[in-house]
This record gives C-alpha cells, structure tokens and sequence, in this order.
C-alpha cells in the first residue's frame, strides 16, 4: 500500500507514524518503500533503538526518532535519550527528535498544579513531565544533538538530579509492604475449590434461581454533583457530606427493595470514579487538580499517579458498605475496582515492572475485602473492566501478561473464607482473547456485558472450561432505551441454553452511573419481572 502510496506521480511527502512499541518487521518493509520519513518509538521497548540503527533502507529517510515519552508522565533521562539518538544518528538521511506517540495521552502542564501536595505526595511534582514539559525536553535533547551537550548542560543537571532524587527516594521501596508480598506469594494465593465455595455460599446466602443483582453504581444525581462541589470549596464539612451521602444510599436501598432485586449495592454516590477514588485513599498515588486527559468521546478524567509502594492505611470502603446493610435484611455487596483496571486507568511507575506493581495494588485490595468480611459483609465484587484492555498488541506477549494480571487479581480475593462470595465485571470488549484468564480468575460469579452480542460469549466461556457463576448483562445500560420485559425474558431464555439455572443471575451489562434514574427505574422493573417470570418456569 506504501509503495504505491509513495509511487503517485503528484503527491505531498508522506510521514509514516508508528508508535506503542516496536514495528518490528514493519519498518524493514516501510524502508523498502518511498515514504520520505518514518516515526519510531524507541521508548516502550529499549530494543528498537539497536533494531533501527541496524535496519537497511533507512539512509535516505528521515527518521523522527520518539525518545520522550508520549504516553506516561514522568522526567526524561536525558543522558539516556541522547545515548538512543546518537545510535541511531547514522541509520537515517536526517534524525528529528520528538515524543514517543500523540502527546494526546498526558495532561497540559504540571505548572498548573498549584496547589500544596499532600505530605505523603510532598516533592513527587518535580518528577513529573507533562505535554509542554515534554515538548521542552525535546528541544533540549534536540539542542544537544546539533549543538554539543555542553549547549544545555544546566538542564541536563537539572534532570539528572531530580531522577537521583527519585530514585532515592524510600517511598519507592516500602519493606514492609515487599516483605508481606514476599510471604503471601511463597503462601500460594489460591482459595478452595470453586464448587465446595458454591456450596458453602448457597448455604449462607440462601438466594433464589436466578438472583437479580445491578453491578454498582446508579446515577449521580444533581444532589451528588452539588454536594461534591460543595465539600471541594469548603461551604459544607465533611460530616454534611456524610449526611447527603447516607440519604443517597437510602434511596438507592429503598429503591432495590421496592424493586425486588436479591442482591443490593449501596449506589456509590461517595465515588467521583471507579480508580480516583481508590487513588486518593492509597499511598504510593498522588491526584492532580488539573492533569485532564481524554477518556472516550467528550468525557474526560484525571488519572492519578502512581509514583510509589502502594500501602491502604485505614479503610476505604467499609463504612458505606456496612452503613447500607444497616437499612436492609438483604446482602449488600461491597464494591472494589481490581488492581488491572487501578493499573490501566493511571499513570503507572516505570521504575519496576508492571506485575510488580499490580501485586502491590492488589495486596492492598486485598486488606480491604478482608476488612469487609470482617465487618459482616457475604459478598464482594472486585471489577476489572480493563482486564482486554491492556492486552499486549503481539501475540508473543500476551501470556506473560494474562499470567501477572489473573494472579494479582487472585492475589486480591484470597483472603477471605469460602462462604463469602467474590464477585467480578468485565466491561465492553473483544473477549475472545481473554477467554481462558476469564476463567483463570476464578471469580465465584463473574457478571460480563452480553446483550450487544446476544449471550455469544457464554457459549466461547463454555467451550474454554468455564464452570463458576455467571451474569450476562440481559440489557445494553449505554442506552437511554428501556429493554421491554418480554426482551429480557428472551435474553434469559437464551442464557439458560448454555448455563445451567443453578449458576446464571441475572443483571444489566454495566454500572448505571450514567444514566436517567427514570429509565434505571423502568429498565430494572422489568429486569426483575423477567427474572420471576423465568424462575416461575424452571
């Protein structure tokens, strides 16, 4: 396709951007074409530098060379990237410094970020590099590449200090935190076998065919937004916003009860979003004030920074939780997010690697759910919705991924005792690839989106072995329409055609969060109609 790209007679140069990781064979053959200059990442993977300098046809091109990261947000090593632009300097006709992607994927400027960091945070800023910062770093190293290093000497030192600071810092490098990994892991992380769990479960939960559940959130009401708002510019304390909170769960209670579904959620109106919150309860993350990203569409959030060893000092859930459980006789589920999808929606560390990382997230969800059991609660949903998401691009490496990513994710849940029933969720994806760590987390119900594809993706969970508990999402809550409830009854039809009664429940694709509480009311009526109407048959 390049090379009769290139071959037209009349035609602008043509740039040809590659970016997220090596091209691997692709830039051999982009070089044997007649683009004018071709864009490498030389960051995500160290061996592309040697892979460029190395590959033939590159002499008469321009190479743009993307040696600052694009996609994270921490401090270029300047001496390292000067290194990777002086190997590569004599593959290509030209080299032109630049970032590793769009800088699309990293907030505006850290000089917006004016406000006090909180102690355990204090000195992190200076680490950090956002879109102008980068675009600074890349006319120096562009400066030092045509003009000496002794040209920008004052901010080559400048950064090799900050990064020796980093480095040495003892937030990096928690003992107790390691030393606690270190034994949980040589303990094995496994619970009991997934049907004695089901039995001890069923005996305790006592819950009908097909329970009828939501996955967490409902909407953020006006009320919500305004006290938020409120708490954020100090017109309330924190004690009012307690209050307003606790009548928002009440409602949300009230509501389920009035409805008839089995099992509650508190409707997580204390949640600005499902890994912020997290974040800010958690050493090792710092949250910005102005460091927006684009998420989809127009929606935008601020990932925090995971700069750390990641330790929960106190409890970050359970009193919403138990507070629910207080105003109802039926079980509320606690609601955590997984440490994958903590991983996949902040700007990680890249002084270790992921899995370790993940584990460190994972230990401390781990103490949460712990902590929850404790407090009386039967039933926990940790959700990794980015679980797909991450999945490396080359086959190759994808099954040392799914390995770290189903472990920390079983390193999360096993510390709680076999009656209480752990739950997860998995959001809008191409599961076809994650099939087998679908199973591999041995979650003891796992609610998955399955209205857009019709319940296709029970049959690929069968064939790939899975045999734990199930809630295919019966209606599409991206939606503003209301699912009529002889829709939901077919859906559910359709369902009992792969699992078996015993093991199906029955709940929408996702979270409600987003949507008008008029129609989560009507969808859900019907959701529970449909679910007595089937059971009435079996």
């Amino acid at each position: 396709m390049y090379s009769d790209l290139s071959g037209s007679a009349q035609r602008p140069a043509v740039l040809v951007a590659t970016y997220f990781g090596s091209p691997g064979p692709s830039l051999a053959a982009l070089a044997g074409t007649g683009v004018e200059a071709i864009a490498v990442d030389l960051v995500t993977e160290t061996h592309t530098v040697d892979a460029v300098a190395t590959t033939p046809g590159l002499q008469g091109k321009l190479l743009v060379a993307g040696v600052v990261d694009g996609r994270n947000v921490w401090r270029t090593d300047l001496e390292a990237a000067l290194g990777s632009l002086g190997t590569v300097l004599g593959s290509a006709a030209a080299v032109a410094v630049s970032t590793s992607c769009s800088l699309l994927h990293v907030p505006y400027t850290v000089a917006a970020e004016t406000a006090p960091e909180p102690a355990a945070a204090e000195g992190v800023r200076s680490w950090l590099a956002f879109a102008a910062e980068k675009v600074e770093e890349v006319v120096t190293l562009s400066r030092a590449l045509a003009d000496g290093r002794e040209a920008v000497a004052a901010e080559f030192g400048r950064s090799a200090a900050v990064r020796a600071a980093r480095a040495a810092d003892a937030r990096l490098n928690d003992t107790t935190v390691r030393t606690r990994l270190a034994s949980l892991r040589a303990a094995g992380t496994g619970r009991a076998a997934a049907a004695d769990r089901a039995a001890a479960q069923r005996d305790r939960l006592g819950l009908p065919l097909l329970p009828t559940t939501t996955i967490g959130s409902y909407p953020q009401t006006g009320a919500i937004r305004v006290a938020r708002a409120d708490l954020r510019a100090g017109r309330i304390d924190e004690a009012e916003y307690v209050r307003r909170m606790q009548a928002e769960i009440a409602d949300v209670v009230r509501l389920q009860e009035d409805l008839g579904i089995d099992v509650l959620v508190h409707g997580e109106p204390e949640r600005n979003d499902m890994v912020q919150y997290f974040a800010e309860r958690l050493d090792g993350f710092l949250a910005t004030d102005f460091g927006w990203v684009q998420s989809y569409g127009t929606r935008c959030v601020r990932p925090p920074i995971l700069f750390g060893d990641v330790h929960r000092a106190e409890a970050m859930t359970v009193s919403w939780i138990t507070y629910a459980q207080t105003l109802t006789e039926r079980p509320v589920k606690g609601m955590l997010t997984g440490p994958v999808t903590i991983l996949a929606w902040s700007f990680v560390r890249d002084d270790q690697p992921l899995a370790d990382t993940a584990d460190q997230v994972a230990l401390a969800i781990r103490d949460e759910t712990v902590d929850l059991e404790a407090a009386g609660v039967k039933i926990i949903q940790v959700d990794e919705p980015a679980l797909r998401e991450l999945l490396p691009l080359r086959a190759a490496d994808r099954p040392a991924y799914l390995g770290w990513a189903t472990g920390s994710f079983r390193l999360s849940t096993s510390g709680v005792e076999d009656d209480t029933q752990i739950h997860t969720h998995l959001c809008y994806s191409e599961f076809g690839d994650v099939i087998g760590a679908i199973s591999d987390l041995d979650a003891d119900v796992t609610s998955i989106e399955a209205a857009r594809s019709r319940m296709e993706i029970l049959a690929d969970l069968n064939e790939a072995g899975f045999a734990n508990q199930v809630g295919p999402g019966v209606y599409d809550i991206h939606s503003p329409r209301v699912p009529a409830q002889d829709e939901v009854e077919a859906s559910l039809r359709a369902a009992l055609e792969a699992v078996p009664a015993e093991r199906l429940w029955v709940n929408p694709d996702c979270g409600l969060k987003t949507r008008g509480t008029e129609e989560t009311v009507a969808s859900l009526r019907n959701l529970v109609a449909a679910a007595k109407a089937v059971r009435a048959t079996l």
